[in-house]
């Protein structure tokens, strides 16, 4: 357990970062301090190195820390612990001079992420253009798409991409000076050369790369001094065939804030958009990452996932990080009502947006009285035939999926025996009452 509570810690701190730095910038100093010790019945045990450091998130994070805790799939509280040996041997003096003296990081030198590589990107209809934009960058670093700019919603893989680039690039070309900041840390950087009066040493460090990767670029805005500077790195570095990736949450002209001129730098180059991924995509996310992480996950429970998760790849990861520690902390078997019961709150959130297949599954079996799994098993009694027809047919008139991807949600092959259940159940509502009381239930919890 050691090693996968190792690795969903990586990905809550990965998490924090992103979501707190926005406000405060010290959060990833301080979490790369701690170590992950116990999770026990849903309580994340930290351990960090100085009652200043523990002090320091206590007060300034860890209120947004407990919030973000159910994305990730951890549980539901933090303890943060003292070192057991600096709480014996520490002194006075010596926890004087540990408040004054953040300890030393092991930071990667560009900021690149080990484990975003192309490799473990899953492509799909939704992402096709802006990976293969990002592997051409990455195949030759400013010739091709300079600047480059992704734009896409959270979670959908926009910084994956980026880092991607960045570690295929120093791979092919080991000589390259590559380096991955967020557009916070860029400002952070600025601030401190000012405060320090080492100006040409920040400028010397961005405009003598090869390919500079700027994440969250919308967060320059209404910075004044920060977008001077993004726009003189900017010229430096193009004028030099030098390559620049920029990503946003929006695309440039729905920038508010940002200067004309860096705007239109921006779009110089190629602008490529993520969307969500469509279910395949999803299935094939989850598999992915369950194969990564040697997690033996069934694949309808699989399926369940990607059908109730549908927009965020970042809520799917954590969905199955939930899971599997549930089952294995409590020793539970991972069916399809104990998945629903542990991921009953992210299920709730889909609840209150778009219609999708899994939701209907659900609320068809409800209505019929079976269990999810028997609706999606070979069984053919008349009534779990019934029920399947039935909610085939909702999923067709209540959801934008295609023919195929229904057929899929359901196991089934051929996408006409989802045609064959839509002409069904389109007769049956016609005289019997029964089926349409049903179909009427179901629709009013849509």
């Amino acid at each position: 357990m050691t090693k996968d509570l190792d690795i969903l810690w990586n990905e809550f701190k990965t998490h924090c970062v992103e979501a707190i730095s926005g406000t405060d910038s010290a959060i990833k100093t301080y979490l790369d301090t701690c170590l992950p010790v116990s999770i026990k019945e849903g309580i994340l045990v930290l351990d960090v190195p100085t009652p200043f450091a523990k002090e320091q998130i206590k007060s300034r994070f860890l209120d947004d820390m407990k919030g973000l805790l159910s994305e990730t799939g951890f549980g539901s509280g933090i303890e943060i612990e003292v070192s057991q040996e600096i709480k014996e041997d520490i002194g006075a003096a010596g926890r004087a001079v540990a408040a004054a003296a953040p300890a030393k990081l092991s930071l990667s030198r560009n900021g690149l992420n080990p484990n975003y590589v192309f490799s473990s990107f899953v492509v799909g209809k939704s992402n096709r253009l802006p990976h293969a934009a990002c592997l051409a960058v990455a195949e030759s670093p400013g010739i091709a798409y300079n600047p480059l700019f992704i734009w896409g919603k959270v979670g959908l893989g926009k910084t994956h991409l980026m880092h991607a680039i960045g570690h295929h690039t120093e791979k092919t070309q080991p000589n390259t000076k590559v380096l991955y900041v967020s557009a916070e840390k860029f400002t952070n950087d600025l601030i401190t050369s000012i405060r320090n009066n080492t100006n040409n040493e920040f400028r010397s460090r961005y405009r003598e790369l090869d390919v500079l990767m700027i994440d969250d670029i919308q967060f320059i805005a209404g910075k004044e001094q920060t977008q001077e500077e993004v726009f003189h790195t900017f010229n430096a570095l193009h004028n030099s065939k030098k390559q620049v990736i920029i990503s946003s949450d929006r695309p440039p002209r729905d920038i508010q804030g940002v200067e004309d001129r860096l705007v239109s730098r921006f779009e110089w180059g190629l602008v490529t958009d993520i969307q969500p991924p469509d279910l395949e995509t999803r299935v094939a996310i989850l598999q992915k990452k369950a194969e990564i992480k040697n997690y033996k996950i069934p694949d309808d429970i699989i399926l369940f996932i990607a059908q109730n998760i549908p927009s965020n790849i970042r809520e799917l990861e954590g969905a199955l990080n939930r899971i599997v520690a549930c089952s294995e902390f409590n020793s539970d078997p991972m069916t399809m009502e104990n998945v629903s019961v542990w991921l009953k709150d992210l299920l709730h959130d889909t609840r209150s947006g778009p219609v999708n297949i899994g939701l209907i599954q659900q609320l068809v079996a409800e209505t019929f009285g079976i269990s999810t799994d028997d609706l999606l098993s070979p069984k053919r009694t008349a009534d779990l035939a019934l029920a399947r027809q039935v909610a085939m047919y909702l999923a067709r008139n209540r959801t934008g999926e295609s023919l195929q991807q229904i057929g899929y949600a359901f196991n089934k092959k051929d996408h006409t025996t989802v045609i064959h259940a839509c002409k069904k159940v389109e007769e049956l509502l016609k005289n019997d009452l029964r089926v349409r009381s049903f179909v009427d239930n179901v629709v009013s919890k849509l």
